[in-house]
């Protein structure tokens, strides 16, 4: 086997049912094979996220983003592991904001990330500005029930 797309797909597969270690080889094989192509580096990031290996899902998603900066998922997914990383004591929530940004810029309905952004507003306590994120979230899913109960959370305990 020698072609990198079956690689990619093997790997993406043993990531889809939990063999993280071998998704993790047949992906970096797939690389090995062709180094430019954006979604194996992705999926390495997936897997490495998934197996908690924050740094170099880091690095692959900024690789992915190197190669094609219109992937909205690497943004918001190296924009998460930025707000969810418990070990970095003053984490950059700056970096998250932009890669959510630049992620809500290329698809202004992704509610996730919306989400995110309110989220990481929060952690900043830049309050309102959490709320709007929340009110742009609730225009395009009003029964969000996660963003009422956030924007609940903020004007009970921070917007007096």
């Amino acid at each position: 086997m020698t072609d990198y797309k079956t690689y990619l797909d093997n790997g993406i597969l043993e990531l889809r049912t939990g063999d993280l270690s071998v998704a993790l080889d047949n992906i970096t094989k797939s690389i090995e094979l062709k180094n430019d192509w954006e979604i194996s580096y992705f999926y390495r990031a997936v897997v490495h996220q998934s197996m908690n290996n924050y740094d170099e899902a880091i690095l692959d998603y900024t690789k992915a983003l190197q190669i094609n900066d219109k992937m909205v998922d690497a943004y918001y997914n190296r924009a998460q592991i930025i707000l969810i990383r418990k070990d970095i004591i003053n984490a950059d929530i700056t970096k998250a904001v932009a890669d959510l940004e630049k992620a809500i810029e290329l698809d202004p309905k992704f509610i996730d990330a919306l989400f995110a952004m309110a989220a990481a507003y929060k952690k900043l306590a830049n309050y309102h500005k959490a709320l709007e994120y929340i009110e742009k979230l609730l225009q395009i899913e009003p029964d969000a029930v996660m963003a009422k109960a956030l924007k609940k959370l903020i004007l009970q305990k921070y917007i007096l």
